[in-house]
């Protein structure tokens, strides 16, 4: 169903682009961004930029994912803490985190580090929250099961609460992901000289729409494939745990 109201708004958009009803100034048909993207991935002029995307976006993902379920985790365990958090928790996105770029250019020099910076802090969040509302609905059954049992510590967290909790940690993992990998393209944009992000700031600027639709469709593609991918993971985790209790 999904995949089939994808491509009915992508038909709706070739006849509207081939119909003039949209200017070709402002959008191209969809067919002609894939021929542009495309044609950029063979000449591999982009191969450069999708790596360094890559590269930063993989790092923040993988900082804000650990770091956001140790967090999550430490929080859980301490109640008084997590009183004093759930407000500030509650009002982060609020906060335009690019207003640290500077700060983080003192802190760290003209490197990859600011925006790896600001995409691990865009995604943190994410994790922490869900990482809270799964330990939150581990039964407690199960825990004092492990208790009588004699688990340790790491082996009631290996074996009881990471299964109990994993679809909301999967809900977190996913959440990360898209906030992540916005910060790094957001920050490209405007910040930074290399990238996917740059690459489309400047076709913009330059009114190369096949680059920059291009460009747009690649992210898009890889982005969807990566949460569909994700979010069927997920449904399995939840279909497991509802069978079971």
């Amino acid at each position: 169903m999904r995949l089939g109201v994808l491509l009915a708004a992508a038909a709706a958009l070739e006849a509207a682009c081939r119909a003039g009803w949209i200017d070709g100034m402002t959008m191209i048909p969809p067919s002609e961004m894939a021929l542009a993207m495309m044609r950029m991935l063979a000449s591999g002029k982009v191969t450069g930029d999708i790596l360094y995307t890559l590269r930063n976006a993989l790092a923040a993902i993988f900082l804000s994912v650990g770091l956001g379920f140790a967090l999550g985790a430490a929080i859980h365990a301490l109640p008084r803490l997590r009183r004093v958090l759930d407000p500030l928790l509650a009002s982060y996105y609020a906060v335009p985190i690019f207003v640290f770029y500077p700060l983080l250019i003192v802190v760290f020099g003209i490197n990859d580090v600011p925006l790896i910076v600001i995409g691990t802090m865009f995604g943190i969040v994410a994790m922490i929250v869900n990482t809270l509302a799964g330990l939150d609905r581990i039964p407690r059954a199960l825990i004092k099961s492990a208790r009588l049992l004699g688990l340790s510590r790491f082996e009631e967290l290996l074996f009881v609460s990471l299964p109990s909790a994993g679809p909301y940690l999967i809900t977190g993992v996913k959440f990360s992901i898209v906030y992540s990998i916005i910060a790094i393209v957001a920050g490209e944009f405007i910040l930074s000289s290399r990238g996917l992000g740059f690459r489309i700031a400047f076709a913009y600027n330059d009114f190369d729409n096949r680059t920059m639709y291009g460009l747009m469709l690649l992210l898009l593609t890889a982005v969807t494939v990566v949460i569909l991918s994700l979010h069927g993971w997920e449904k399995r985790l939840h279909g497991r745990w509802g069978r079971h209790w």
